[in-house]
């Protein structure tokens, strides 16, 4: 077996010798498979993992093209090979968590992308017909019985295909509950919830995540050579490739390699990722840059006649600035970037500006799902530290200060780190609880270039299967909900990030501190969304005017403009001068309430953590298990 292996990326290699990287490396390996003397095993491991880290320094500068990107991934797979023929695999397992809500179109495309990643990369190899180190786990919290079933069938679909499938659904997390004492129990609700038994459904992904995490402690507590690997049913494992050709999206990341790699320091205890593709943000907070870039596509056919060619292809994908989705990106430190993106048109083939301008209205509800048709974030190789003249290498780490939910891996000493205020529903709840992570563990909280593949709709459908706090009722779309749970998610995350900087919650912070804290930080973030909101309201007017002035000279295309009219009366609803969402989050009242609810959480939090430690002892004794 070695020497078929050997022999395989030998001739890989060989097809690069103009590649001086590459050159290289097929010197080495003639030189450590000479005839005279029997390979090397561990010149031979150091070899592959070169190879690796060169094909992966290579793909950019080559568009990711299908060919070379296929022999990157054989070599990731003849890599394995090599490992299996030597010795016993001591490197870890994985655990991948996907919790879901009523979603089986999304998370059937995340458990399909999952298991060809297993295939393609063959991470551990095949036993029994079974991937040996990998197992998926799907959390359910849904409330429609026929989706339950779909969920249950797809956990049994993909486990006959060889990807072991855990189906942890609501009785099974209620059983898990029940393995604790009534009193402890009531001990954590401000971090399980107290959702009615009978209702136990749609309790959130922070409150899901917790209980999730009872699970993991009884099972895995004292496995040290598993990770868990948290991933939202909306995402693949993929990522997304930008040219002036057209946007790809593919398998280029051996991510189960890279994460094993990365905790061979076991200093690390959580590791996050980012997304790529659509935003993880809330339409909330991206309502005035997308007004602005569909104004700038707008006045861009204006001086044209409708049969005129598509102007919207050739051009490169903006550089990445961060956070260009994100109408406050300044206040994460990121570069607000270019004023505004042009449209990428998605059409192929020969075709006008009518057909482009029907394609991309048709994409509008999409915004109020999470897409961002002018702002897709793509793959940045470069977003990773330069070890040497060589590159970069996407295994390098760096230190943390935001969890993205939806893409990070822990090993079981992180699960004493509870999503922290889960019952309160907040949005920012991965930004917030980094920024205790940054306090209570500090260089072992890391963050490394492997983005996942964020898709907010499904494509079948054209829309998101469930969100929570979307209220849609025929054209007519409401984000109330999630507006003000943003709003004071914000206030969460900023009071948190102010009350750490004074050493909160290692430190005890007095309840006068804390409030004050609260309060300033609430009308800091109130100035900013009048400031957003009146500057939004302005770009509706604009924007209304625009269309009145195309509309009268477009006339062949009169469903495109039916679409638009009922765009901006959704904008309108939600963002203009009447919008419930700025009405309710300036109401004197409901902030006190939720300044209460804030203030309550943030001084509870230090009795919480002792809760929790007892939690997970009474998960982990066999008189639990």
């Amino acid at each position: 077996m070695p020497e078929t292996t050997d022999a395989a990326l030998g001739q890989i290699l060989a097809t690069y010798r103009n590649t001086p990287a590459l050159r290289l490396l097929h010197d080495t390996f003639i030189e450590v498979t000479a005839d005279n003397h029997t390979p090397d095993p561990s010149a031979l491991i150091a070899l592959y993992r070169e190879s690796i880290r060169a094909f992966e320094n290579r793909l950019p500068s080559v568009d990711y093209s299908d060919t070379e990107l296929a022999d990157y991934q054989r070599v990731c797979r003849e890599y394995e090979a090599r490992i299996a023929s030597q010795s016993n695999d001591d490197r870890y397992s994985f655990v991948v968590i996907i919790p879901t809500a009523d979603r089986p179109l999304h998370l059937q495309a995340c458990l399909a992308s999952l298991l060809e990643l297993c295939r393609i990369f063959a991470y551990g190899g095949r036993a029994n017909g079974r991937y040996r180190k990998v197992a998926a786990m799907i959390a359910d919290d849904s409330k429609e019985e026929s989706n339950i079933q779909k969920h249950r069938e797809l956990a049994r679909h993909f486990e006959a295909l060889g990807l072991e499938t855990l189906y942890f659904g609501l009785d099974e997390q209620l059983a898990e509950l029940d393995r604790l004492p009534d009193n402890l129990r009531k001990d954590l609700g401000n971090i399980l919830g107290d959702a009615d038994r009978t209702a136990f459904y749609h309790k959130g992904h922070s409150v899901m995540r917790n209980i999730i995490y009872l699970r993991l402690a009884a099972s895995y507590a004292n496995d040290s050579k598993r990770l868990f690997y948290f991933a939202d049913s909306d995402q693949e494992f993929k990522i997304k490739i930008g040219s002036s050709s057209g946007d790809r999206d593919v398998y280029a990341l051996n991510y189960f390699y890279h994460l094993d790699r990365i905790f061979s320091d076991d200093t690390i205890h959580m590791l996050t990722g980012k997304v790529v593709g659509d935003p993880p943000v809330s339409p909330a907070v991206m309502a005035g840059n997308f007004l602005d870039d569909a104004r700038a596509f707008l006045t861009r056919i204006e001086g044209h006649a409708s049969d005129t060619p598509c102007p919207f292809h050739d051009q490169a994908p903006p550089a990445d600035n961060g956070a260009a989705y994100h109408d406050m990106a300044g206040l994460f430190g990121f570069n607000t970037g270019p004023a505004t993106h042009t449209y990428r048109c998605t059409l192929h083939g020969p075709h006008t500006i009518a057909a482009c301008l029907d394609d991309f209205t048709r994409k509008l509800p999409r915004f109020f799902d999470g897409e961002h048709p002018t702002r897709i974030t793509y793959f940045d190789a470069a977003d990773s530290n330069t070890l040497d003249a060589s590159g970069h290498d996407v295994a390098q780490v760096r230190p943390a200060r935001t969890v993205y939910t939806g893409n990070y891996v822990i090993r079981a000493e992180a699960l004493r780190y509870f999503v922290p205020f889960a019952p309160l529903r907040l949005r920012m709840s991965g930004p917030t609880f980094g920024r205790l992570l940054q306090t209570e563990i500090g260089a072992r909280f890391v963050s490394a270039n492997l983005p996942m593949l964020h898709k907010r709709t499904v494509h079948e459908i054209g829309a998101a299967e469930f969100r929570p706090g979307i209220l849609k009722h025929a054209q007519h779309i409401d984000l109330t909900n999630e507006f003000e749970r943003q709003f004071f998610g914000d206030v969460m995350l900023f009071s948190i990030e102010k009350l750490t900087a004074r050493g909160y919650p290692l430190n005890e912070l007095s309840g006068r501190e804390i409030a004050e804290t609260l309060l300033e930080t609430a009308d800091e973030m109130a100035q900013r969304y009048q400031d957003k909101h009146a500057q939004i309201v302005e770009k509706l007017l604009d924007l209304r005017q625009l269309l009145g002035t195309l509309n009268s000279r477009f006339t062949d295309t009169p469903d495109a403009w039916t679409r638009l009219d009922t765009f901006l009366d959704n904008m309108t609803h939600n963002f203009g001068p009447h919008a419930e969402g700025y009405r309710l989050i300036a109401d004197a009242e409901h902030r006190q309430r939720r300044h209460d609810q804030l203030y309550a959480a943030i001084v509870d939090y230090r009795h919480d953590r002792t809760a929790w430690e007892t939690a997970l002892d009474a998960s982990t004794s066999p008189a639990s298990a």
